[in-house]
């Protein structure tokens, strides 16, 4: 099976199971992998799958004076190759149209990956296509591999036009996960079957469905969950709005999971709303912990959100994984979220930015749990039948093996 060099931004990070259910599938259906990670993990804990992934980890220099030898003698080693010259080039015109240490940082990292490829490797695959996709590119064109790379959602949506469709124009093949991003990166595509829509899905394995659940047997307060970071895209702040809306007399508890730069102006926003008594912030959780909170929980919800800079989630693998446990989902109707939900037949959905649509849905799914079970049921069985890991893994191992990537 293929060697491949898989390249990310961090890794672990806990908020890319996703990422990390990918790479086992992948180990486990043969292919020889090793990680490239542009920054050293910051978590404290991990998910137990990544304990399973076996693939060695290349650690770039997260900073080029930070480690000044080593990049050096990766520019010794590259200045003498052939293809010098044609990624040089390709990076000056980049940096004259992003002047930025960044732009910089991904040359000198391209450098060092360049000089320390491992032995074998036939291809190189980034995970999303801004800052890891540069780095890759880079290295691509100074040792003549093949490479190709999954987009998610910042890293479309914020980057310029034409560095995606320099990218695109470059790579062999290119995976994404929601129709709108699909049909976005096909119109900035000269050859838009390149593009391809492949579902992360959920490993059911993992995400195994006890038979007996909170959703079954209703308790006096209802108990109501969200798993994400704390950034401006997942509406948290929207969220803690409606909170403050619902009547005095509903009986709510709700605990958010992530950790994330606005954790403390939300809790200041919940205590100004008189709303904190009813909230618990347990910050970053392991998954086993975060599966056991979908499992004690009676509603599980997302406020997702379109930013200034066009910021947004793609399909979150969180509400797939709070469906999988049969737990009703309440989210926003952006990006790929439709493409998992059907408001009214396995969820709800509201618009985004609006608070009073959030609390309303948020009111009568708390008043009627025989709602939450039907609609909680109704999501587990569309997920299992039509967002197994699986089947995306299988379009995957065919990308991978396919002529253009040989």
């Amino acid at each position: 099976m293929k060697k491949i060099a898989l390249i990310l931004k961090g890794y672990p990070r806990l908020s890319e199971t996703f990422i990390a259910q990918e790479i086992r599938a992948l180990e486990k259906r043969g292919m020889d992998i090793t990680l490239v990670s542009l920054r050293h993990p910051t978590d404290k804990q991990t998910h137990p799958i990544h304990r399973q992934i076996q693939a060695n980890v290349i650690y770039l220099p997260e900073y080029l004076h930070q480690e000044p030898l080593r990049v050096l003698k990766a520019l010794g080693h590259c200045i003498s190759k052939r293809t010098f010259c044609k990624a040089l080039k390709t990076f000056l015109k980049d940096l004259k149209r992003d002047m930025s240490h960044n732009r910089v940082r991904r040359f000198g990292q391209a450098l060092v990956l360049t000089a320390e490829m491992p032995t074998g490797v036939e291809q190189m695959y980034a995970h999303f296509l801004h800052t890891p996709a540069s780095v890759t590119r880079y290295s691509a064109l100074l040792n003549k591999l093949p490479w190709s790379c999954s987009a998610h959602a910042k890293d479309i949506w914020t980057s310029e036009e034409w560095e995606l469709r320099e990218k695109l124009q470059e790579l062999e093949w290119l995976a994404t996960c929601t129709k709108a991003n699909h049909t976005y990166l096909q119109s900035l595509s000269d050859n838009p079957d390149k593009v391809q829509l492949v579902y992360h899905g959920l490993d059911f394995d993992r995400f195994n469905y006890p038979q007996t659940t909170a959703s079954e047997t209703p308790a006096e307060t209802v108990k109501i969950i969200s798993v994400g970071r704390a950034v401006p895209k997942k509406g948290y702040d929207d969220l803690l709005k409606a909170f403050a809306m619902l009547p005095a007399e509903l009986n709510w508890h709700f605990t958010h999971i992530g950790g994330g730069a606005l954790l403390k102006p939300l809790q200041a926003q919940a205590e100004a709303l008189g709303i904190a008594d009813r909230i618990s912030w347990l910050g970053a959780l392991p998954q086993e912990e975060v599966l056991q909170s979908y499992r004690n929980s009676d509603l599980f919800v997302l406020a997702s959100k379109i930013i200034a800079d066009g910021d947004r989630d793609g399909l979150p693998n969180v509400l797939m994984e709070a469906q999988s446990q049969a737990l009703c989902c309440l989210a926003t109707n952006i990006s790929g979220i439709p493409e998992l939900i059907t408001s009214g037949e396995n969820g709800l959905l509201v618009d985004s930015e609006s608070p009073e649509q959030l609390a309303e849905a948020l009111q009568t799914l708390i008043q009627q749990p025989e709602l939450r079970n039907t609609l909680g049921k109704a999501g587990q069985t569309h997920l299992r039948e039509n967002f197994d890991v699986e089947q995306g893994i299988d379009q995957l191992v065919d990308l991978f093996q396919s002529p253009q990537s040989s």
